[in-house]
């Protein structure tokens, strides 16, 4: 490995055209990552993870002062990163004053002053794994964010206005929510735990999953602003602190929601895990319980998965992501700019035909190096990884788990703007203005494409439905008065008529999708070998809940 000095003198001394091609390397991977994130270069080290617009910014100005936080990379000790400090100020000699601080709570940190030319060399150094900007922790009125997603996403466009016109409170069923979180800010209006397991299970949330989730889609921290940041927030615990449950466990959950959604005003539910037991959406008694909610006014929205490859389409079988009701979300690299053109689906989001022929995710959002809150006591999720804490109480993660409450923001955004609108309404508008990166087609990874939630929240008229060939299966329950869906019906007309679900696309709302319709719902229904689903011999009793989302999450990069 090269020591500290051969790294600042490739860079800033006189490497002639040593120097310019490293100096092109650098520019290069600077244009294309918004984080370095631990990326490595074939053969060579890791680089720090850096916002790519403090690194936009050093470039810019490089005499200008910066205030940092530096975290070493595992193995260095904090003395070993002052001396790095002091060779960058020396290589690149300036007025500022370098370290100022040293931190026994987050790894090998130390706080600096650091010129625009010293950032630059610290960015390029093995021994550094994090660089993030030393922000002020005054109050303020305006949601910020460090990343760019809220961006790409085109949340950021509803933070204006959040205050004002405030979305429906987002439940989420996961691992529990902290409250002492400070990115909720008094915003949490119940939490009720429903894991009936024996495995240990923390008050509040002693994994980090949820909080992690939660903050994705309505953190409020300066700095670190979710999707929705005056949202309201229902914490429904069904995981313990290993991130695992119970089916029942999250039938229980539903159930709560669809008795107390007026109450607490839910109008969308965040599901950020997959189950571990592939099956049917007309069987799964889970599918049927987020049915249930959407069918009666509850926007239900639920990670793809993290078990895709680059190798082709991985299937979509388990739920609650293979229902074809719900909103189900792949994961995307935002390539380091705001623009969408130049994204590309994660390698491990998950999608493909569902069991029953239907084509999933339907959309996508935001996945990769998204940095999240932590629970006050830091939770089992960054005990075991460490290394990915980002500033104190913030931590990266990866995964559609993360992805998914970008879309729920999306979605409480969408209501937030047009409160009578059905699910149907909000799917449609969502997928309607999604954007297609460069030579992406429909039907893939991305399902339509990627999260416009501006897009949807003002352009959308509400026409446009998805569901519309689903919904000629829809009755009402004679006992409860509620809306449920006869999957024989629909299996009977499914196995009879491949074209069944033409009317779905027909409709002069999707003229204007920059994505062939037919492309994403070109499945062939008569090709399913209906009489070979034998999904009565399933062992639903020995149906587990695991957390896929976050355990496959803490490999995914």
């Amino acid at each position: 490995m090269r020591d500290r000095q051969e790294c600042g003198s490739a860079l800033w001394g006189n490497g002639g055209g040593r120097k310019r091609r490293l100096l092109a390397v650098i520019a290069l991977a600077a244009s294309v990552f918004a984080f370095s994130a631990g990326q490595a270069q074939a053969g060579g080290p890791k680089r720090p993870i850096v916002p790519k617009d403090l690194v936009a910014q050093a470039e810019a100005n490089p005499q200008q002062l910066f205030n940092v936080i530096i975290q070493a990379s595992r193995g260095t000790v904090a003395n070993k990163l002052a001396e790095q400090l002091s060779l960058a100020q020396r290589a690149n000699p300036g007025v500022a004053r370098g370290l100022y601080r040293r931190f026994d709570s987050i790894f090998s940190g130390v706080a600096a002053t650091v010129s625009g030319k010293q950032l630059k060399w610290l960015s390029l150094c093995p021994f550094v794994a994090v660089i993030t900007p030393d922000m002020k922790t005054t109050p303020s009125s305006d949601p910020s964010n460090v990343q760019i997603w809220p961006e790409v996403a085109q949340l950021s466009a509803y933070w204006p206005q959040a205050a004002a016109t405030p979305g429906p409170t987002i439940a989420f069923l996961d691992s529990g929510v902290d409250a002492g979180t400070p990115a909720f800010g008094g915003r949490l209006r119940t939490q009720v735990n429903f894991y009936s397991g024996s495995n240990p299970n923390s008050p509040g949330d002693g994994l980090g999953h949820g909080t992690f989730a939660a903050g994705i889609a309505a953190g409020a921290d300066d700095g670190h602003a979710g999707g929705a940041p005056n949202a309201g927030i229902v914490s429904l615990d069904v995981l313990d602190d290993q991130g695992s449950g119970s089916t029942s466990d999250m039938i229980a959950a539903l159930d709560w929601v669809l008795q107390n959604k007026a109450q607490y005003n839910i109008g969308v539910v965040n599901i950020s895990i997959v189950a571990s037991q592939n099956s049917s959406f007309m069987y799964d008694p889970l599918d049927k319980a987020v049915e249930k909610l959407w069918l009666n006014g509850v926007v239900v929205v639920a990670a793809a998965g993290n078990y895709g490859s680059t190798n082709g389409a991985s299937g979509v079988p388990f739920a609650p992501a293979n229902d074809p009701f719900v909103i189900s979300v792949g994961a995307t690299d935002t390539n380091g700019t705001v623009s969408t053109a130049d994204d590309f689906a994660a390698p491990w989001s998950a999608w493909g035909a569902t069991n029953d022929g239907f084509m999933k995710p339907e959309i996508a959002a935001p996945g990769r190096y998204m940095f999240g809150p932590t629970p006050t006591g830091g939770g089992a999720m960054l005990g075991m990884l460490p290394d990915r804490l980002v500033s104190p109480g913030y931590m990266w993660m990866s995964g559609t788990s993360f992805s998914a409450p970008v879309v729920s923001a999306a979605a409480a955004y969408v209501l937030a703007m047009h409160p009578t609108w059905t699910p149907d309404q909000v799917k449609g508008a969502l997928m309607l203005t999604a954007a297609s990166p460069d030579g992406y087609t429909a039907g893939g990874a991305l399902g339509v494409g990627e999260v416009q939630a501006q897009a949807a929240a003002t352009n959308a008229d509400g026409t446009a439905n998805p569901n519309l060939g689903l919904n000629q299966f829809v009755t009402v329950d004679p006992a409860s008065g509620l809306n449920q869906f006869d999957s024989d019906a629909w299996m009977t007309a499914a196995s009879n008529d491949p074209a069944w679900n033409a009317m779905s696309w027909a409709s002069m709302s999707w003229a204007s999708a920059s994505w062939s319709s037919m492309s994403w719902a070109s499945m062939s229904w008569a090709s399913m070998s209906w009489a070979s689903m034998s999904w009565a011999s399933m062992s639903w009793a020995s149906m587990s809940w695991a957390s896929q989302s976050w355990a496959s999450s803490s490999q995914v990069k």
